[in-house]
């Protein structure tokens, strides 16, 4: 039974944004340094491996759609609600507030935002609450970066008072 081209045009949206998504992380991984120490294997194949199969992925799912989709079979999808969105708005402020804020007041802060962001997104009123846990989880999700795997991951104000100078 084909489906309509309503039916479809989501699944093709889904299919177009992981075909674009492969794409950009092939552009991305093409520029990525590499020293001419690497005599095989070298920082670029793993995200090329992933990318191309990001790739493979959006190009079987573009068929897929094209030829009448796949989320019709899906019994969740049946009764599922309309798109919200005011939740959807929270979730890509959420995305946004987290590359704004990294640079310049560090990962905690920008974390924390996101997380609030998030959690509102899907129905929560605590802002409080989330304030609390988000920057006790961001906190400690930072500290065990930097101090336990020795990976920078953004210091601001918040990480210099609470674990000292990250230089």
């Amino acid at each position: 039974m084909p489906a309509s081209t309503a039916r479809r045009g989501p699944d093709l949206a889904a299919a177009l944004f992981v075909l674009a998504v492969g794409l950009l992380s092939l552009w991305q991984t093409a520029i990525i340094p590499t020293s001419p120490i690497y005599a095989q294997v070298g920082p670029k194949a793993v995200p090329y491996l992933v990318s191309a199969c990001l790739v493979a992925l959006g190009i079987g799912l573009t068929t897929v759609a094209i030829r009448g989709g796949w989320s019709q079979d899906i019994e969740e999808l049946q009764d599922a609600a309309p798109l919200n969105p005011r939740a959807l708005g929270l979730l890509l402020a959420g995305l946004l507030a987290n590359l704004v804020l990294i640079e310049p007041f560090g990962f905690t802060i920008a974390a924390t935002a996101q997380f609030v962001l998030v959690a509102a997104a899907f129905g929560s009123r605590a802002i409080l609450r989330n304030l609390v846990i988000a920057f006790i989880v961001s906190l400690a999700a930072y500290g065990l970066f930097v101090k336990g795997l020795g990976v920078n991951i953004g210091a601001g104000v918040v990480e210099t008072l609470v674990f000292g100078d990250p230089g």
